[in-house]
């Protein structure tokens, strides 16, 4: 089966990721929603006026040309959403292992009956795949 190599983008995908990324330089820089959809209807309308090109060069050239004037005119405090890396609750929220439910009291258990009956019979279907595919362990590494 034939794939694209991951990282490997098209002139189209390049062009949406700019104009995605022009459209969140707008919204850090202005913060009344009437001058933002003003300004963002203005960019839609530069790259609508490219959209017919079918020169590659050409096209490649305004895609440069672009990028190096994102760069130029970036905001200085771009905004960024919380949890995104770099976001103020980036990897905040701590989701505990599997493995600490193994440790909970007899009668936290009895409250999810359902829910720990499926998670034994998975944890022994899981262990008989295991063993299935790597075999059982030695008695004697088990000490």
């Amino acid at each position: 089966m034939a794939t694209i190599p991951f990282g490997l983008k098209t002139h189209a995908q390049k062009v949406c990721s700019l104009y995605k990324r022009a459209l969140r330089n707008l919204e850090a820089f202005y913060d009344r929603r009437h001058v933002y959809r003003y300004q963002a209807v203005l960019l839609r309308e530069r790259f609508d006026k490219n959209a017919s090109i079918k020169d590659m060069r050409k096209a490649v050239e305004l895609l440069k040309q672009g990028e190096e004037e994102l760069f130029l005119q970036q905001h200085p405090i771009p905004k960024k959403f919380p949890l995104s890396p770099g976001g103020v609750a980036y990897e905040r929220v701590v989701t505990p292992p599997d493995w600490v439910l193994d440790y909970w009291h007899p009668l936290e258990k009895a409250q999810y009956p359902e829910y720990f009956k499926r998670r034994e019979q998975r944890k022994k279907e899981f262990i008989a795949n295991w063993e299935k595919e790597f075999g059982k362990p030695d008695p004697k590494d088990m000490h």
